[in-house]
């Protein structure tokens, strides 16, 4: 027998609605996008030009100094190559070492995992302090002036973990059992049960871990020294500071209106070179991404 199916019918009250939230939600994405717009065309506009026409939807003469500027030489391209680095390798250990912690926490298998879970948890309340932190990364574990420094010590990330512990314990206990009874051990559950299945909370995650990697500078004021070791962060603070220190400095008795540093158009060119990857990586996520905001949210 053939079933019908029931088709709601739209009445013109509920068209113009919807045309209506089309209409708010197209100007809504169009404000949010103007910033960024005005950003990246901004970073292709003359300085001289900038300056005395302000911000506008099209420049009325563009220039590439600003970029020439940054890759003038090797240190933005290699800082380029230790911040990808830093933040493909992190991610993947931070997902590896937290998915395994949460994992072990989760469910009933571990024994006295409700202090362990306190343990981790007194740490978020409580920190040793910078001193301490400095000493044990320098005199302890002596990472300075070597790129695990960037890793390591944010490899494991207490607040990631128990968010995705309290998803696992969202997975049937029935998948794990029936596992076990197929003589499948802890680590091939974890690997080809429980991971494969969160993979909206491992995306998720991975996309904030890799922000942080991909954002770090602080490292590279405190532990490093050699300049080959520099994150893009960090060189384009140095320069973004070095160019305000020239154009205080060296442009003092310049006449009105000589620019001899495209100081404003390297700023903006700076954040288009900064978030670019970042936004590029943002739509392979996104369907992972909105899944993974519901982390932790339904429970049984």
């Amino acid at each position: 027998m053939k079933t019908k199916k029931n088709s709601i019918k739209k009445t013109k009250g509920d068209i113009a609605l919807e045309v209506l939230f089309y209409i708010f939600i197209t100007i809504f994405s169009l404000l949010c996008l103007y910033p960024f717009y005005q950003v990246l065309i901004s970073s292709f506009t003359d300085e001289n030009t900038l300056v005395r026409e302000g911000y506008k939807l099209f420049p009325s003469k563009l220039s590439l100094d600003a970029y020439k500027t940054i890759f003038s030489n090797n240190v933005i391209p290699r800082a380029y190559l230790v911040t990808i680095f830093i933040t493909v390798v992190g991610t993947v250990l931070t997902l590896i070492v937290t998915g395994l912690a949460a994992y072990a926490l989760s469910g009933k298998k571990l024994k006295y995992r409700g202090g362990i879970s306190l343990f981790f948890y007194f740490t978020c309340l409580f920190s040793g302090g910078l001193v301490a932190y400095y000493l044990l990364i320098t005199n302890y574990l002596h990472l300075d002036n070597s790129i695990w420094v960037y890793i390591i010590p944010a490899m494991f990330n207490v607040w990631n973990m128990f968010l995705l512990r309290n998803f696992f314990n969202e997975i049937p206990m029935s998948l794990i059992e029936s596992a076990k009874m197929d003589g499948a051990n802890e680590l091939t559950i974890a690997f080809r049960i429980v991971l494969p299945l969160s993979l909206p909370a491992l995306a998720t995650i991975g996309l904030f871990t890799a922000l942080g990697f991909w954002n770090e500078w602080m490292a590279s004021s405190l532990y490093i020294d050699d300049e080959k070791l520099y994150t893009l962060q960090y060189i384009i603070v140095r320069m973004v500071n070095s160019i305000s220190a020239a154009q205080n400095v060296g442009q003092a008795g310049l006449p009105p209106g000589v620019i001899s540093v495209p100081a404003n158009t390297i700023r903006l060119a700076t954040a288009m070179v900064t978030v670019g990857p970042i936004i590029l990586l943002y739509p392979f996520l996104q369907k992972y991404f909105v899944k993974g905001l519901r982390v932790g949210g339904v429970k049984e």
